[in-house]
């Protein structure tokens, strides 16, 4: 993700974040690598800063009802203050996975189908330069294979948000339906249910269309269905033109260029407007929240077994997305070297997240860094989060 870019696409860039493992031979489910210590998980988070040139790093393990914390780094460069387990971020696409399980539910308490059309709960919404809403079903919404063209990639984005220009507009503000106008102003990107693309643009929509069925602002869907009944006390989704982070939390820092150019300054990018990512990226939380949501997620506590099968249906989308990942409704699924983990990854202007776990939610490793770029030789972007999972899961540190 760019910028906005870099941002909205916390959609691409969250994904990008989804980042290609080691071609590995394909377990039913990771060994449990660390019951003696997570030395070498502590050692990437080290590597993270000390090579990939990254502020700060932290992680939280949790393991058959043990938690581990680990961090590397720092919160704020001004103060030097270490990051802790308190400190919320900005997650980027991992709000995907919160509002696909809602729609989900109401999937669930029949208010609604996958296979209702977009035109169906947003008429007239998704109309013309080659778009008919009529043959955008939701489920195509949430695997991403409706063809909307991310609105990330529209001129007044690229525009405004990529590079420097970013500064002078990252507290722009956006409506969803502004945020929708700016998708469909491009091509689609294929017809309906004939290819594969990532794009907040869907996940915008589903938003949209959450608002439509419940009659609640998504936020409040978010907080009634999953913050309260999990106890998430520190996640919650920005609303209005709220361009700070509320509660405990660090800096967050970017250097608004390519993921790896590591010449180029760095910005302190803390404050923003989140108003772009409504639906599919502007959720703020915390390792330890992200952990409980997906710990229940994986187990099936949130999603009876018929919505679970439908979420966790992955395809392959080829050349299109990620080697070695695979996407069903708003999860993914990434292949290690010891074998698969289920969850998502979000990137947002200065702050990348990943929260990856066993299929049956028992042992997960949720991070966070506060920088967007990585460098070093052997540290693309995305090696950082390969290199912890790797070391957590199968006990390869040298990924």
């Amino acid at each position: 993700m760019k910028n906005i870019t870099r941002a909205a696409v916390a959609t691409v860039a969250a994904c990008t974040l989804l980042t290609a493992a080691p071609t590995a031979s394909l377990a039913s489910a990771p060994a449990t690598a660390s019951a003696g210590g997570h030395q070498g998980l502590q050692a990437t988070l080290d590597q993270a800063v000390t090579t990939a040139g990254l502020p700060g790093a932290m992680a939280e393990v949790r393991n058959d009802g043990a938690t581990w914390f680990g961090q590397a780094g720092t919160a704020d460069l001004n103060t030097g203050r270490p990051l802790r387990p308190q400190d919320r971020f900005r997650i980027g696409s991992t709000t995907k996975t919160f509002v696909a399980t809602a729609l989900l539910q109401l999937e669930a308490e029949h208010r609604l189908s996958l296979d209702d059309s977009v035109e169906q709960w947003l008429p007239g919404l998704v109309d013309g330069n080659g778009y008919d809403g009529s043959l955008i079903t939701l489920r195509q919404l949430l695997n991403h294979t409706s063809g909307v063209a991310n609105f990330a990639v529209a001129d007044q984005v690229s525009k405004d948000f990529q590079g420097l220009p970013f500064l002078q507009h990252r507290f722009d503000g956006f409506t969803p339906r502004q945020l929708v106008r700016l998708g469909t102003s491009v091509k689609p990107d294929f017809a309906p249910g004939t290819g594969w693309r990532y794009s907040d643009t869907n996940y915008v929509l589903a938003g949209l269309v959450i608002e439509q069925a419940t009659g609640h602002s998504l936020a409040q869907e978010i907080t009634d269905r999953f913050v309260k009944p999990l106890h998430l006390k520190s996640t919650y989704e920005p609303t209005g033109d709220d361009t700070g982070i509320h509660g405990p939390h660090g800096r967050f820092y970017s250097k608004l260029g390519p993921m790896d150019a590591p010449t180029l300054p760095e910005y302190d990018v803390t404050e923003l407007n989140p108003s772009w990512g409504y639906g599919s990226g502007d959720l703020i939380s915390t390792t330890g929240d992200l952990s409980t949501f997906f710990q229940a997620l994986l187990a099936g506590r949130l999603l009876p077994p018929a919505q679970a099968a439908e979420m966790f249906t992955m395809q392959d989308p080829g050349n299109a997305w990620i080697p070695q990942s695979h996407y069903g409704l708003g999860v993914a699924s990434l292949t290690l070297s010891c074998g698969q983990v289920w969850g998502m990854g979000g990137a947002i202007n200065g702050s990348w997240s990943y929260t990856f776990g066993t299929r049956d939610g028992r042992h997960l490793l949720s991070t966070e860094v506060n920088g967007d770029w990585a460098d070093g030789a052997q540290w693309g972007p995305i090696s950082v989060f390969t290199r912890e999972l790797e070391a957590e899961f199968c006990g390869n540190t040298g990924a």
